[in-house]
């Protein structure tokens, strides 16, 4: 399918229009987040003709429908409720029926927490291009905009870099770049997610180097 087909242009504005149904006050998980996902698939897609974009774009705009807090006990769950809904709402616009459980799969996929492991092309192109978004400069402002909703601190105010104690990202929201996202290029399931993962953990971990000089106060930072 041609990421310019009628029917992916038609089923663009039903979705989105869907997903906004649901959207909350998480600012980090708004109709942006879902736009910025869809742009990384796109881009993951053009090394993979073989996928089925109608699926992925569902799934891209759709895996938020079931937001819960990162601290909430069933955070875990979220993405395979968010999948059970999706398939509800889909299949109550007509969406086509043999494609319904791709597009579950791929949502219930995506999420890090839920650890469930993307078994189709579609499902590793969600994966990727959800998790591209918790890096770079837009990565790092939704971890700070959401450690922020969460009351926690900036760094640790000693030890910025976790050099002389163990990181924990429950505690110092600096910490989470090390803890979680600098293993993310790692877990990227295709080539092309991956290189972009790369060039995007390298800013961040540039500006930790920065952010912790100047907590510091390194003179010459």
């Amino acid at each position: 399918m041609q990421l310019t087909s009628p029917e992916l242009a038609g089923w663009r504005e039903r979705l989105s229009a869907l997903a906004a149904t649901s959207a909350g006050d998480d600012g980090a998980h708004d109709a942006s987040h879902l736009e910025r996902v869809w742009r990384s698939a796109q881009a993951l897609l053009v090394h993979h003709p073989e996928a089925d974009a109608l699926v992925v774009m569902a799934a891209c705009y759709l895996h938020d429908l079931v937001n819960l807090p990162k601290d909430d006990p069933a955070r875990a769950q979220a993405s395979t409720r968010a999948a059970a809904l999706a398939r509800t709402e889909l299949a109550r616009l007509g969406f086509p029926g043999e494609r319904l459980d791709g597009v579950a799969h791929a949502i219930e996929a995506h999420s890090f927490s839920a650890g469930i492991a993307p078994r189709t092309i579609e499902a590793r192109i969600v994966q990727d291009a959800d998790r591209l978004d918790a890096l770079g400069a837009v990565g790092l402002a939704r971890m700070f905009y959401i450690a922020g909703r969460m009351g926690r601190p900036l760094a640790h105010p000693t030890d910025p870099l976790a050099q002389a104690r163990r990181p924990d990202d429950g505690a110092w929201t600096l910490d989470h770049i090390e803890l979680k996202l600098a293993r993310l290029p790692g877990m990227m399931q295709l080539e092309a997610g991956r290189a972009l993962a790369e060039a995007r953990l390298a800013r961040l971990l540039a500006f930790r180097a920065e952010f912790a000089a100047e907590w510091l106060g390194d003179a010459a930072a």
